[in-house]
């Protein structure tokens, strides 16, 4: 029996695309070129393929979807959230789509936690200020920051990630408050605080951690408004969707010193920046390191894997089907 053809538009680690290889008649990306920013590219690579490995940041967009071959049966991207593929459309043209949930959690807290701590003690600014040449040594006054210690942390949305990130911040003593749709059931929660409101919620809290997925619902959500209804000297966190966060609001902010500081790892359009960052000192930037470990992206290639084998070789539902 001929291997099933897939595509695969990403450069993906080594371990996964020998398995892929073993197991398909693969058609790689080996230099990570940037054709798979193009759709039509996409589909005309595509052409006699049973199934496409995808990543996020790719369009599989309606039109995309409506210019792949009937060949297709399975789309599996390398990610959790699923944004840039239009499911709908998938499916109306029957075609499996899945994602690679429940192993990039605790790295992914781990980026927001990273994030917390350097815009909470400065870090951005005194490792520019090292690499510069400019640090003349230790000052008593020189780029204090502020505590985690017994600041109210605020997690926007308490999934999976959003739960790791208040376990770990439970060991920096901080309190946990937490806004989401329902209240987590009590064993889940952990003593977290739940605010049923965006105000009562947003008054409380010191620092804010985004973790929404992306869409209509949740897009520009941290907005002029809501950032002034936080406390002055708050700090920002976003490792969940650059889309999220209104860019020129937070500049704003952060300009005013309303925001003392804030931490991104993900952006709106991304790779563009909003380029009023790039002249702030109390921003950390980081480039979407979220899910970036070793031990992760090889778990997350590993169960793309699995979805394409259940579909284009053993003929059975995909253990993470979406949509």
């Amino acid at each position: 029996m001929p291997k099933p053809v897939l595509l695969i538009t990403r450069k993906l680690p080594d371990a996964i695309e020998a398995r892929a290889a073993r197991d398909y008649e693969v058609r790689l990306n080996p230099d990570d070129a940037p054709w798979f920013r193009d759709g039509a590219e996409i589909a005309k690579r595509a052409q006699g393929a049973d199934g496409i490995l995808c990543a996020a940041g790719d369009p599989m967009n309606a039109a995309t979807i409506a210019a792949l071959p009937a060949s297709v049966k399975c789309i599996a991207t390398f990610s959790v959230g699923y944004d840039h593929l239009d499911v709908a459309a998938a499916k109306a043209r029957g075609i499996t789509c899945t994602n690679t949930p429940e192993v990039l959690s605790f790295a992914t807290a781990e980026t927001a936690m990273t994030l917390m701590l350097m815009a909470a003690r400065r870090a951005g600014e005194g490792e520019r200020m090292v690499r510069a040449g400019k640090w003349e040594g230790w000052a008593p006054t020189q780029l204090m920051g502020v505590t985690l210690e017994g600041k109210k942390l605020g997690i926007l949305g308490m999934g999976r990630i959003g739960r790791e990130l208040a376990a770990m911040a439970r060991g920096f003593r901080m309190e946990i408050h937490y806004r989401d749709i329902n209240p987590l059931p009590a064993e889940a929660a952990q003593g977290a605080i739940y605010h049923d409101n965006d105000d009562s919620f947003l008054s409380t809290i010191d620092v804010i951690s985004m973790h929404v997925p992306g869409g209509d619902a949740t897009r520009k959500w941290l907005n002029a408004e809501r950032l002034a209804k936080m406390k002055p000297g708050h700090l920002v966190v976003n490792s969940g969707r650059g889309g999220s966060v209104d860019d020129a609001a937070l500049v704003a902010s952060l300009t005013s010193g309303h925001t003392r500081a804030a931490g991104l790892d993900v952006y709106d359009g991304e790779p563009k920046v909003f380029p009023g960052y790039f002249v702030l000192e109390n921003v950390a930037l980081l480039p979407h390191l979220g899910s970036a470990t070793i031990e992760v992206r090889d778990a997350m290639g590993h169960r793309a894997l699995e979805n394409l084998d259940a579909v284009l070789i053993h003929k059975t539902p995909a253990p993470h089907a979406i949509g």
